[in-house]
């Protein structure tokens, strides 16, 4: 296996992948590599990252606040709409949403969807989750935690 210090890409592991002779050699040689954080450990590293504590990027994404501290102690896994609610109380653009929502094993943004082209869109000028579901509402788009909002 190579000694790297930055991680290998995503492309290089396509090519390793369809280059090996087999799965079971692949994932020998590249298996570090095939993993991903939890979404606790991984919200919890960017909120280091970013100098901020939990309540504040909980209350930003407009999460309930026991639920949003779950998310942080991985005692709950969240749906799509809570991991993009939580991408705006990061203050996330679209390339880290992206990334946020691999790692919540949940499906990315896509520009063909209309209500993903909206949210992408707030994501990349940084608007607010308030602007964003002030835009989602305009469109006549479901906002974020549509079915849920009600029964905070």
């Amino acid at each position: 296996m190579e000694n790297r210090t930055t991680p290998v890409t995503t492309q290089e592991l396509w090519a390793k992948l369809f280059l090996s002779p087999s799965v079971e050699e692949y994932l020998a040689e590249n298996g570090d590599a095939c993993s991903l954080p939890t979404f606790s450990e991984y919200i919890t590293a960017l909120a280091n990252l970013k100098g901020e504590k939990p309540v504040q990027i909980i209350k930003r994404g407009d999460i309930e606040a026991s639920y949003g501290h779950r998310l942080f102690t991985g005692a709950r896994t969240p749906s799509r709409d809570t991991v993009l609610q939580m991408a705006f109380g990061l203050e996330l653009g679209t390339d880290e949403t992206q990334q946020l929502l691999k790692v919540a094993h949940a499906s990315p943004l896509h520009p063909k969807v209309k209500r993903d082209a909206v949210i992408a869109f707030c994501l990349h000028r940084h608007y607010s989750l308030a602007e964003a579901q002030a835009a989602l509402f305009e469109n006549g788009l479901p906002v974020l935690g549509g079915a849920s909002r009600g029964k905070r």
